[in-house]
């Protein structure tokens, strides 16, 4: 990738421009200081001034009070916490731009603003990264993130799965079903008792969206085999069994890249017999690809094969989320949905009542008003970060980044392996199998109690990295989790080995 360019005092316009590309990483601890965050809340107003304090006042106050107590997730490449990728310098020029001149994607009126078509170029770049095809994936939407698209991929589903149960009864209903008529209504006319979703180690997320959707956050059920070396695998037998006997409608939920380890659900075997049981019973294949979706930009060599494999037959489903702003490393907030049916959407979230946003009609792709087919009915650019940085880096560009987050994840989770004092999750038979299943996330305790009990603190404690807490069999845990851009293999490696070295010794 190319280098960042550095800011210097001149103020000439080579400057300027490069304040829109780049923020150097910060110096010292990732979290800001106590002093710098006690003195950011106590600059905060108690009221609204009746005279403002004016354009210049009001940017030192943001810069000298609020920006120091803000903390380096994203800009750091040793923040290890949240997946939360970063922002590449193309990324950040093009969000400049986006506030600038503050477009509104949701209506495709194409002698209006050229917006609805780069953000539908956008939607191609990306499915061409994780080389999916055009003519089947190009459907979908700019989201705020995975938890919004996983949102869209439920509310997709119950559309289809409900309509699927009305057919089987032989009655006959409008293609819009819960969209025209109501949850309770269209569930009464299926015969159905309610809704479930059946995962193995499913994100919060789809939890979250099950109780906004109606299914309810108690239906969503964990199918796993009880595999200790992948306990994300699914239970095909008891999957079956519960699609059979259900009085349910039932989406099959995928999670591709678990949050705390990062593996993977499936293989292209598994994907194609969840495809098969899926049509058996008429139930909605969704994947939840919020970071996992990524390792297709991978080769197939054998160096990668475990992780680029986790992502196979993920073309099967029928519907994908995914978050750009993890590893496409473009700004908050940012998710991508892709659907394999061009109107499922639609029968969702049209927009009813408003014909003055109706759009255009013209030669060459169809493309929807983003209102129609999404959550909101305004909504920033936020897909020409994504084409920017899609654009400026190419699929060797993301790859490399990639392989360098992977190589890292994995001298990591070795040295973690062999270290006296620290157990690598989930536990393998041999370092060998557990470096083909690290894909960018390391899973770690210590093995003496007392130290386990407040590791993450003390990592983060050093102001050099950040890990964040979490827990693997009911025991406290650390998980690293690497997405930033910036990544360098040789000099982080040396970091992370010397903070946690140093806290198994007390220095």
């Amino acid at each position: 990738m190319e280098q960042p360019t550095k800011l210097d005092s001149t103020g000439n316009r080579e400057t300027r421009l490069a304040t829109l590309k780049y923020i150097e990483p910060p110096v010292g601890s990732i979290l800001p200081s106590t002093a710098n965050l006690t003195k950011a809340r106590s600059s905060l107003p108690e009221k609204l001034p009746d005279n403002g304090l004016g354009l210049s006042s009001t940017q030192n106050h943001i810069l000298d009070d609020i920006v120091p107590a803000f903390n380096g997730g994203s800009i750091s490449p040793n923040y290890y916490g949240f997946v939360t990728g970063g922002v590449t310098p193309a990324a950040l020029f093009a969000d400049n731009v986006v506030s600038a001149y503050d477009q509104n994607i949701q209506v495709h009126l194409e002698n209006h603003s050229i917006v609805t078509d780069v953000e539908f170029s956008a939607l191609g770049l990306l499915v061409d990264l994780f080389r999916l095809d055009r003519s089947t994936w190009q459907n979908g939407t700019f989201t705020t993130g995975a938890s919004a698209s996983n949102l869209l991929g439920l509310a997709c589903g119950r559309e289809f799965v409900l309509r699927a149960a009305v057919k089987r009864k032989g009655i006959s209903i409008d293609a819009e079903s819960v969209g025209e008529y109501g949850l309770f209504e269209t569930m009464q006319v299926a015969g159905v008792s309610g809704l479930q979703v059946l995962s193995t180690l499913p994100h919060s997320s789809l939890a979250k969206a099950a109780g906004i959707l109606g299914f309810g956050r108690k239906n969503v059920k964990n199918i796993c085999l009880e595999d200790p070396n992948n306990p994300l695998r699914f239970n095909m037998q008891k999957l079956e069994a519960e699609l059979a006997s259900s009085d349910k409608a039932t989406i099959v939920a995928v999670s591709c890249g678990e949050v705390n380890t990062g593996h993977f659900a499936t293989c292209a075997d598994d994907m194609r017999y969840l495809r098969e049981l899926c049509d058996k019973y008429s139930a909605w294949l969704h994947v939840d690809g919020a970071f996992g979706i990524f390792s297709r930009i991978l080769d197939d060599s054998l160096e990668f094969s475990y992780v680029h494999q986790g992502c196979e037959g993920i073309d099967l489903a029928d519907s994908i989320a995914g978050d750009a702003h993890k590893l496409l490393n473009v700004p908050y907030d940012c998710g991508f949905f892709f659907c394999r049916h061009p109107d499922e959407a639609s029968r969702v979230f049209q927009n009813a009542n408003a014909a003055y946003l109706t759009a255009g009609t013209r030669e060459g792709p169809s493309i929807p008003s983003p209102l129609n087919i999404g959550i909101e009915n305004s909504r920033r650019f936020r897909a020409l970060p994504v084409y920017a940085s899609l654009l400026s880096y190419g699929r060797i560009g993301y790859k490399d980044m990639l392989q360098r987050q992977i190589r890292l994840a994995r001298m990591i989770a070795g040295w973690l392996f062999d270290h006296p004092e620290y157990i690598t999750l989930p536990e393998m038979g041999s370092k060998g199998a557990l470096l083909d299943r690290t894909y960018i996330i390391v899973l770690f305790s210590a093995k003496d109690e007392k130290l386990n009990q407040g590791l993450a603190g003390r990592i983060n404690e050093s102001g050099k990295m950040f890990v964040s807490g979490t827990s693997w069999d009911g025991r406290p845990a650390c998980r690293i989790a690497i997405s930033n851009w910036r990544v360098d293999e040789a000099r982080d490696f040396a970091l992370v080995a010397g903070v946690l070295d140093g806290v198994t010794t007390g220095k």
